[in-house]
């Protein structure tokens, strides 16, 4: 009985904290936006060498506990347990829930707009094109993806090794013991973390039907109307709800290698149509860079200039993976279960960065090999810039039509495990949440996100960034995660 009150409360709690976020935005989307920007802004220029550093120690940490620990060799379960799916399936579901959307979304617009509007370096030039690929690499690679492997490592330990149910909570049980675990203190970090997930989820979908539509009107001139997204949401949803009821082995196993195949065929593809000498002369001249930068780059928070552009770009990056990291870090753990954990920073930090890298590589190679000018004309519009520069390259028209597919694809698949772990977290951290809890996450998800697209202009950029400034608790949560993670496997003889 106990349980179920703690239940019913979490979950009515959160929705209805979603509910009035969502109420709030659309009948005053002013006061909304100036409050979230407001907040926003106070903890960029206030806590953006927090962010830096904090993201910064995740590496270092993923790094040592992977490769140098004494610990790298404890499996996520019992020490004889073997992993549940092949590397290539566990990859594609990890990928599939940490990126998807966003590398197709900004692959060649962010090169491009750094191109454009490069700091410290004149625009157009060299300098630029290697200060657009640095930074696309520092906000794809190693950083967000050991943001992600931190708490997942930590929650597939609780769940896999210690018989834990599947909170975002129980990760401190370590440090604070079952019983505040399961008490206030649990309730309102699992609260939090519910109303993350819904948040980023909404504004993805958002971002993602905006980018279907755009390349239908780029492709076939189906036109971005408020009648043509809700179809494209509504169809989806329902894909993505009977791909998660039927539960990962059935559905979303199957998708996400789908995903993993069709994104290898665009790769391939664009680098076949593409300057393939070029982009290998940047991809090995790019990589160099970012490892010499490392340090200094992954640090940067705009103390001597450009505090804004740092804000805009880096430091809202970071903000936005580590609110990200309760939904993806769980997900993540659900399907980890046998690996070791240097396998597990293996697959869900190096392999991973190297995939983003090759296709912001690509991408971005293949925008600025047109021009400035040109660049500063596809960067008009996000949404189509991709799409823009495919136009430019034989069979780009074809690349497109399987990029908008992609999208689909990675729309849905970044919904279902999303709907899933909310499942998980309103069935008391259940492994094998019921359909009808799916099912209701499911609309939850897409109603939250054409209510935002249809109520306000801005609302998908308010909900974001309302979403990255509750989450801001998130960064001590993903600290005290690391102590967690050394105190429970001091427990361990191997």
């Amino acid at each position: 009985m106990s349980e179920k009150k703690q239940f019913n409360y979490t979950f009515f709690i959160s929705i209805i904290i979603t509910i009035a976020v969502v109420i709030w935005g659309i009948a005053s989307p002013s006061t909304f936006e100036n409050m979230a920007n407001t907040t926003f802004g106070f903890l960029v220029d206030k806590f953006g060498w927090f962010y830096t550093i904090t993201m910064m120690s995740f590496v270092g940490f993923a790094v040592w506990i992977g490769f140098f620990s004494k610990y790298k060799n404890i499996r996520l379960g019992e020490q004889n347990s073997k992993p549940e799916y092949s590397f290539l399936t566990w990859f594609a579901m990890l990928f599939s829930a940490g990126m998807g959307i966003g590398l197709v979304f900004w692959g060649a617009a962010e090169p491009m707009n750094y191109f454009v509007a490069p700091l410290g370096v004149e625009s157009g030039t060299p300098e630029a094109a290697r200060f657009a690929m640095q930074k696309s690499f520092l906000h794809w690679g190693f950083h967000p993806w050991a943001n992600y492997a931190i708490f997942a490592l930590a929650s597939a330990l609780m769940q896999f090794r210690y018989n834990k149910p599947c909170l975002v909570s129980s990760v401190f049980i370590p440090l604070i013991g079952e019983e505040k675990a399961n008490g206030t203190i649990g309730k309102i970090i699992d609260i939090f973390s519910i109303f993350a997930t819904v948040a980023g989820i909404a504004t993805s979908l958002g971002l993602g039907t905006y980018q279907i539509n755009s390349g239908l009107k780029f492709l076939f001139n189906i036109p971005e109307t408020t009648s043509v997204q809700l179809s494209i949401v509504i169809i989806i949803t329902i894909i993505y709800i009977v791909s998660t009821v039927t539960g990962l082995d059935n559905g979303i196993k199957h998708l996400a290698n789908i995903n993993v195949y069709i994104f290898t065929f665009v790769i391939i593809a664009c680098f076949l149509v593409g300057p393939s000498i070029k982009i290998l002369d940047t991809f090995i001249e790019s990589a160099g860079y970012y490892i010499q930068t490392f340090i200094g780059s992954g640090l940067e928070a705009g103390a001597f200039f450009n505090k804004k552009w740092y804000g805009s770009w880096t430091i809202f990056y970071f903000a936005w993976f580590i609110a990200w990291a309760p939904f993806v870090g769980t997900f993540i753990a659900r399907i980890s279960k046998g690996r070791t954990i240097k396998e597990f920073i293996i697959g869900v930090m190096i392999a991973p960065s190297l995939a983003s890298f090759i296709w912001f590589v690509i991408a971005g190679t293949m925008g600025i090999e047109q021009g400035l000018e040109f660049a500063k004309e596809a960067i008009k519009s996000t949404p189509t810039t991709l799409f823009s520069v495919l136009s430019n390259y034989t069979f780009g028209n074809i690349i497109s039509i399987i990029c908008v597919c992609l999208l689909v694809t990675f729309f849905v698949t970044s919904a279902n495990s999303s709907t899933f772990v909310l499942a998980m977290f309103s069935s008391y951290g259940d492994l094998h949440p019921k359909g009808p809890k799916k099912i209701l996450w499911g609309i939850v998800q897409s109603g939250l996100t054409l209510a935002l697209m249809i109520g306000s202009v801005n609302g998908l950029h308010m909900l974001q960034t309302a979403s990255i400034a509750v989450a801001f608790p998130f960064s001590f949560i993903m600290i005290f995660t690391m102590v967690s993670i050394v105190k429970m496997l001091k427990k361990d003889s191997v």
